[in-house]
């Protein structure tokens, strides 16, 4: 049987060594690497991908979200673990969008360590769960929220959420546990995980487009050609077929990691 193959990235050189220790008193993994540092793993795990990579949330050059964010846009294939000290809502909805598949904190159980890290092992997404809390349902139905205006610029190529999702993420936001979701929306406590994974999905792929269309913004100059008075100020503007030029430029580099989102 092949062994499950993790890399590891801390700066708490203890803790790192810990999860080591951890794992490898398992038959089913394997450590490939170890680093201090998530810009130094990013090259590391580029140049070896492992399965996994369980790294920092905190980093002194590249926070954890910002490193699974560019894992999955050059890595779909590697899931990401993110550690923290704390689990903080604004953290974990970081994370989440991040595409990170699990958060630790720094003081969970060994048990407790390896059941996830397997669980993620076999494609599942752990983080789902976080996402039954009311705070971040609530954060979820906000960030789609904002981004409808421009969604709706950009043509609805951005995810929104389905009615469905919504109801789910109303009830869960309103307080309720997710056996009093089920019972009020009539439907299965497994119906909420797969429309949430869904609703996950979207969050992530979200989240990518935005950085590929700050980064076209930025590798495109020549669409903004002009100026135009608006108010007696200078206005940049673009017409119609510049932003078609635009939108279907953003579209080809979308593709490359949509599927993978599906």
């Amino acid at each position: 049987m092949e062994k499950v193959k993790v890399f590891l990235s801390d700066p708490q050189v203890l803790f790192r060594e810990g999860i080591h220790f951890i794992l490898s008193g398992e038959d089913d993994f394997e450590v490939t690497g170890e680093t201090t540092s998530n810009q130094e793993a990013y090259s590391l795990i580029e140049a070896n991908p492992p399965h996994i990579a369980i790294l920092s949330m905190q980093d002194a050059k590249v926070s954890g979200p910002e490193i699974s964010r560019r894992i999955k846009r050059s890595l779909p294939s590697v899931a990401v673990i993110l550690t923290m000290d704390k689990k903080e809502e604004e953290k974990l909805f970081a994370a989440i969008k991040g595409g990170a598949s699990a958060c630790l904190t720094k003081d969970a159980d060994p048990e407790y360590l390896l059941d996830v890290i397997r669980l993620v092992s076999q494609g599942n997404l752990p983080i789902i769960e976080e996402m039954l809390q009311p705070g971040l349902a609530a954060m979820v139905i906000t960030e789609f929220g904002d981004l409808a205006e421009l969604n709706e610029q950009l043509d609805n190529m951005l995810a929104s959420l389905a009615p469905k999702e919504s109801q789910i993420l109303s009830s869960i936001a309103a307080g309720n546990t997710i056996e009093q979701a089920a019972a009020k929306l009539d439907i299965s406590e497994a119906t909420i995980r797969q429309n949430l994974r869904l609703v996950l999905n979207k969050l992530v792929g979200n989240d990518q487009a935005r950085a590929i269309i700050d980064a076209a913004q930025r590798s495109l100059p020549s669409i903004i050609r002009g100026t135009a008075r608006r108010d007696g100020k200078a206005a940049e503007y673009v017409t119609r077929e510049e932003f078609n030029e635009f939108k279907d430029h953003l579209m080809e580099r979308l593709k490359s990691f949509i599927g993978e989102l599906a």
